[in-house]
């Protein structure tokens, strides 16, 4: 099919979807006539009020629309000169595929490669052709495997994907804006539906240009390199996502951040490092799973089509595709500046960012410890010899259901000692200990996790210390390790009064909740309720709970707002499930009442569910025959 058949047919789609939208407001109108006519003046009114709002719902998305300006270009520019031998490739990629090559390469900072066109008139008239290379991707591939995708990407322009992709954004932007407009509707609702049989069909064709474009691929490199591009990027993509989480994000919420050059440049240490997990990755069986509304074939089925392709010879170049563009590390710095937002951290080398990130982490779950021991101590403020004193009181069980653990009757043998539930809350306890008494220093590691390490370099293991500690008959040996090692157990112990949200992770959202007699956006937390004061008007309710969630990052809301740390919550009482009604008891004597309206809106729709979920879950359950053991 042509380039201006097919935007011809993208846009008789879209004339649909408003002639679909004129036919509903003719309907709407005719019946408001109808009644008018009739006598019924309530219903007539009602109508007409419909009709009104569909009509000025389409116009302003259109209005919207036509205003709206792409996003301008972003992200290095790769010029010729910096990089001649990936533009050589590009150049030769284009003419395999007949067609003319990019007019400029862009880097990106995420496992991507694409392509883009600012075509005019429908996309019947070409533009400026751009590419962009995510720097991950470049860190990941081999040069044979890089060819691979420039080939397919290069595929798209020679199929013309690139300017009928113009049609389908646009099209696509204005349901999207007049579905927005006419959101809880019923002229909204019956717009939906040839809404979802547009983006049916633009998948669909989109699923088609991939594995039209993927014969490039073979063209260019061979069935075998070309096949296995595919699983790569997969394993990019997990390897990269994984970096991200357990990495970067690691000082992230304690103000740390890692330098230009680290941000990109730890990632191919970490690749280096875990062959062996990308290896099971590799090996995994690929995905089959298909959906209606995706724009890519599965994985599998677009192996499988390869293998129906004809081969070609092909020597692989497993250099690593970095070596194409010879000043990566400075410019891969340049665009971590561009995309990272990182405000007033403060930026280290990894090696000096993981040691202080790791120990704040620990410091925090070991505070929870701390104020929990200090709460039944009676004291102010809690230290490890707080915490170890009550277990030699003989108060290991009161201490872990304070901390909500379950304690499960002992199963072991007779006359075996077990490990207490407590054991795993005093892990951190020991280890923040250690730290803060100068004894030890977390150490990163790119194969596994970071390493606790003695003075002399030794990796200390502090588990089975953590399980005497949680005995009332091992709190002597502990004492007496932590006196060999030079920690005193008086003189380290809790550093924060209160829990924070350092950390935490949104798990659901509910707006215009009743707290105290105040309306209310509630934020939930995996650990804890951030209350956000809010008007009285349910509408809009969502949208307002996402602006508040993008507005700045949890913690900073749970300090700004009034926050309910799940650590300081004596019961929760549920009256009600929809709409939820409960109370909430403090350990400080303090009720929290919350009263949900039935009008409320949700960031999720099992926001309800989950909230509820948690309100029961923080009343500690005592097991029959649960002991210290």
């Amino acid at each position: 099919m042509s380039t201006r058949l097919r935007a011809v047919v993208a846009v008789l789609t879209l004339a649909g979807f408003y002639v679909a939208a004129l036919v509903v407001i003719a309907g709407l109108g005719g019946l408001t006539v109808v009644a008018f006519t009739s006598g019924v003046n309530v219903v007539a009114g009602k109508l007409g009020f419909l009709t009104i709002a569909a009509m000025v719902g389409v116009v302003v998305a259109m209005w919207k629309v036509a205003r709206a300006r792409p996003a301008p270009p972003s992200g290095p520019l790769l010029l010729r000169a910096d990089a001649p031998e990936l533009w050589a490739m590009v150049d030769e990629a284009a003419a395999l595929a007949g067609t003319r090559a990019p007019d400029e390469i862009r880097l990106a900072p995420d496992v991507n490669a694409g392509v883009q066109e600012d075509a005019r008139l429908l996309g019947l008239v070409g533009g400026t052709r751009r590419m962009v290379l995510g720097v991950p991707l470049l860190q990941g591939l081999t040069v044979a495997q890089l060819r691979s995708v420039l080939a397919h990407e290069l595929g798209h322009y020679s199929h013309d994907d690139t300017r009928l992709s113009v049609v389908v954004h646009r099209g696509r932007q204005v349901i999207g804006a007049t579905l927005g407009q006419l959101s809880g509707s019923l002229p909204g609702w019956l717009l939906r539906q040839y809404g979802k049989l547009y983006l049916l069909v633009s998948a669909a064709t989109s699923r088609r240009q991939e594995l039209a474009a993927d014969a490039l691929s073979v063209a260019a490199v061979g069935r075998a390199t070309a096949q296995s591009t595919l699983r790569e990027v997969e394993v990019v993509d997990a390897a990269w996502n994984f970096y991200l989480g357990a990495y970067v994000s690691t000082g992230w919420d304690v103000g740390l951040a890692p330098t230009s050059e680290a941000f990109f440049g730890g990632f191919p240490q970490l690749l280096a490092a875990r062959g062996d997990e990308l290896r099971a990755v590799r090996q995994a069986p690929l995905s089959a799973e298909a959906g209606r509304w995706d724009s890519h074939p599965p994985t599998a089925e677009r192996v499988v089509a390869m293998d129906r392709l004809a081969d070609v010879p092909h020597t692989p170049d497993d250099r690593p595709a970095y070596v194409l563009v010879p000043q990566i590390a400075v410019l891969a710095a340049h665009l971590a500046d561009e995309v990272l937002a990182v405000e007033d951290r403060r930026r280290l080398p990894w090696d000096e960012l993981v040691p202080p990130a790791i120990a704040a982490e620990q410091q925090r779950r070991a505070d929870a410890v701390h104020r929990t021991a200090a709460r039944l101590a009676g004291v102010p403020r809690a230290t490890l010899g707080t915490v170890l004193d009550l277990v030699a009181q003989g108060r290991s069980d009161d201490l872990a259901l304070e901390l909500g653990l379950d304690l499960e009757p002992p199963t072991g043998a007779p006359g075996e000692v077990t490990a207490h539930p407590l054991a795993e809350a005093l892990h951190p306890v020991l280890t923040a200990a250690l730290v803060n008494g100068g004894a030890a220093r977390w150490r990163l590691e790119w194969a596994g996790p970071a390493t606790l390490r003695g003075r002399e370099g030794d990796e200390l293991d502090v588990e089975p210390w953590a399980a005497l500690a949680a005995h009332r008959g091992g709190v002597d040996q502990v004492r007496a390790w932590l006196a060999g090692l030079g920690v005193d157990p008086g003189a380290v112990g809790q550093v924060h009064e209160r829990a924070t949200a350092h950390g935490a992770s949104v798990v659901a959202g509910l707006a215009n909740v009743n707290v105290d007699g105040a309306q209310h956006d509630v934020v939930v937390l995996d650990r804890g309720l951030v209350l956000v004061p809010c008007p009285k008007q349910t509408d809009g309710g969502k949208g307002r709970i996402i602006g508040i969630l993008q507005s700045a990052p949890v913690h900073v809301l749970a300090r700004t707002h009034r926050y309910v740390a799940y650590e300081d919550v004596r019961a929760a009482t549920v009256r009600r499930v929809s709409p939820v009604q409960a109370t909430i008891e403090l350990h400080d004597g303090t009720r929290v009442e919350l009263k949900e309206k039935w009008s409320g809106e949700y960031l999720t729709k099992e926001s309800q569910s989950v909230l509820v979920g948690h309100l029961h879950s923080l009343t500690p359950v005592h097991h029959v025959g649960a002991g210290e053991g």
